[in-house]
């Protein structure tokens, strides 16, 4: 099934510098192996190590009590890493979860404009450049799950193909197979995504 580029939000950074918990957000204290500032430094090290010079100079790594489910979230189009503060119950987890996220922005910048998939083979290849090469698509921390409907439905109109998402997209999203298909894998209106229905439960 041919997949979207997936959405991604950046949130403003709840990176905690201190000892405390601010505004009681369930942000983990600060210390050596959880302080945002120590894994923004780790990150920008791998991505130095692997040639991704000035994505690095950009990269922001933050703490962020709004994923629940997710351990972690690359936007690459702001340079964030978000991790999720329920990471801190598992202190092993920490750096693991960071170099995977950070192998989505290697990946990106790699491939530059080219759209790839999420978990794709140029990102298989950024886990092996930074040594996670047995690195799996999703964590099986024991995180609450939480189920949403799918209430909006988006339709390709060159392939007819359907799309269920739980939020309504705010940018263009085209069908990632027809822009295979022919455009090279590059962003094409002619397959943008068209709203069909918004009442699915």
């Amino acid at each position: 099934m041919p997949l979207l580029r997936q959405l991604e939000f950046a949130f403003r950074s709840t990176a905690v510098s201190g000892g405390v918990d601010p505004g009681g957000l369930g942000l983990p204290k600060a210390n050596t192996a959880t302080d945002a500032v120590v894994l923004q430094r780790q990150a920008c090290d791998l991505l130095c190590a692997n040639g991704a010079h000035r994505i690095a100079s950009e990269l922001r790594v933050e703490w962020n009590s709004r994923l629940k489910t997710a351990a972690g979230r690359a936007d690459y189009r702001s340079k964030l890493i978000s991790l999720n503060p329920q990471l801190v119950h598992h202190p092993a987890e920490i750096e693991r979860t960071l170099q995977h996220e950070l192998a989505h922005i290697l990946a990106q910048f790699r491939a530059g404009r080219r759209r790839i998939l999420p978990h794709g083979v140029e990102w298989r290849q950024a886990c092996r450049d930074l040594g996670i090469s047995d690195e799996k698509r999703c964590h099986n921390l024991p995180f609450p799950t939480r189920t949403y409907a799918a209430r909006f439905v988006y339709r390709c109109p060159n392939c007819r193909q359907e799309f269920r998402r739980v939020r309504r997209a705010r940018r263009a999203v085209a069908c990632l197979a027809c822009c295979r298909a022919h455009n090279g894998g590059d962003f094409d209106p002619r397959f943008r995504l068209r709203l069909v229905d918004s009442r699915v439960v």
